[in-house]
C-alpha cells in the first residue's frame, strides 16, 4: 500500500514559506545563463485541433534551424505532438538530441477502454516517439481506486519499450497536496520515467505547490529505490518569471542532478517564443 510505503503528509506553512522566498529570490535570478538553461529544458509542444501535417512540419524545421538562426542557444529537449504527427517529425527532424513525445491514451482525458490506450500507445512508439506522455486515470484516483489505476499505467508502461513513460497527474483537478503526493508516489512505482503536472487543457494548470510536493516525492522515491524519475512543469507556464520559479524550485529540492533534460522538462507552447523575445514559432 503507497501509503504505508512512503511519507504521504505535507507541511503546507513550511511550503507556502519556502515558495514566497523563491519567488523574491526569482527576480534577481534572470540571468542569461539560467534563461538559456530553460530553453534547453523545453518539450516544444503543439496540441491543437487546428494542427496538420504541414504545421508540424513548418515547426520542426524552425527547430531544424534554431542553432543557425540562434547561435548562442541550445535546442529545445523535444518537440511533442498528438500520436498522428508523430511519423510527420520524424520524417522532418534533423536534429539527432531533439526527442520525439507524443501524447497518447486517450489524452487529455484518459477515458476509454485499457486496450485502446495500450494500441494507441504501442502505434506512437513503433511510429518513433522516445517519449510517451499520458494522462492517468484521474477519476478513478479520486475514488481512490489506486490499483487500478496503478495497473493500468503499468501495462502501458510494458508496450514503451525504450521511450519513457510520463505520467500526467492533472494536478489542477487535485485540490489536496497530500493527494498530489500520493499520486506522484503511485506513477512512479508503476514504472513512470517522469511525472507531470498538467495537460494544459483544464482550466488550473501547474502551481508552485503541486511542483514543490512532486519534487519532494520524487527525492524521496529515490533515496528510498535508486531510481531517478524527472519533473514536468507544464499548463499556464505563460511567463518567464514562472518558469524560473519552477526551475528554482526543482534545484532547492533536487539539486543540480535534475537539471538537465533527462529529468527535467516544461511543457510549453509559448515559452519558448517569450525566451526568444520574439514570435519565431
Amino acid at each position: 500500500m503507497i501509503r504505508n510505503k512512503y511519507k504521504i503528509s505535507v507541511n503546507q506553512n513550511f511550503i507556502k514559506e519556502k515558495i514566497e522566498q523563491i519567488e523574491q529570490r526569482s527576480s534577481q535570478m534572470r540571468d542569461k545563463a539560467i534563461l538559456t538553461h530553460i530553453f534547453s529544458l523545453i518539450d516544444l509542444t503543439s496540441l491543437n485541433s487546428t494542427d496538420s501535417i504541414s504545421k508540424i512540419t513548418a515547426l520542426t524545421e524552425k527547430v531544424n534551424c534554431i542553432s543557425d538562426k540562434f547561435p548562442d542557444l541550445p535546442n529545445v529537449a523535444a518537440i511533442c505532438v498528438f500520436p498522428n504527427f508523430v511519423p510527420t517529425v520524424r520524417k522532418t527532424l534533423t536534429i539527432k538530441k531533439v526527442k520525439i513525445a507524443s501524447v497518447a491514451a486517450s489524452f487529455p482525458a484518459s477515458q476509454t477502454f485499457i486496450d485502446i490506450k495500450i494500441q494507441e500507445v504501442r502505434k506512437v512508439v513503433e511510429s518513433g516517439a522516445d517519449e510517451v506522455d499520458i494522462v492517468i486515470s484521474l477519476g478513478e484516483f479520486l475514488e481512490g481506486n489506486y490499483e487500478l489505476v496503478s495497473e493500468e499505467i503499468k501495462k502501458i508502461k510494458a508496450v514503451c519499450g525504450d521511450a519513457h513513460l510520463k505520467v500526467i497527474l492533472e494536478t489542477g483537478s487535485i485540490e489536496d497536496l497530500s493527494l498530489i503526493k500520493l499520486a506522484s508516489f503511485l506513477a512512479m512505482d508503476s514504472g513512470a520515467d517522469f511525472i507531470k503536472t498538467s495537460t494544459g487543457k483544464m482550466e488550473k494548470g501547474a502551481s508552485p505547490e503541486a511542483i514543490w510536493v512532486m519534487c519532494e516525492a520524487i527525492k524521496e522515491y529515490y533515496d528510498k529505490n535508486g531510481r531517478a524519475v524527472g519533473i514536468k512543469p507544464a499548463g499556464g507556464i505563460s511567463d518567464i518569471s514562472t518558469a524560473v520559479n519552477y526551475y528554482l524550485i526543482v534545484n532547492e529540492i533536487l539539486g543540480n542532478d535534475w537539471l538537465k533534460p533527462e529529468r527535467f522538462r516544461f511543457g510549453a507552447s509559448k515559452l519558448a517564443n517569450l525566451l526568444l523575445g520574439e514570435k519565431y514559432f
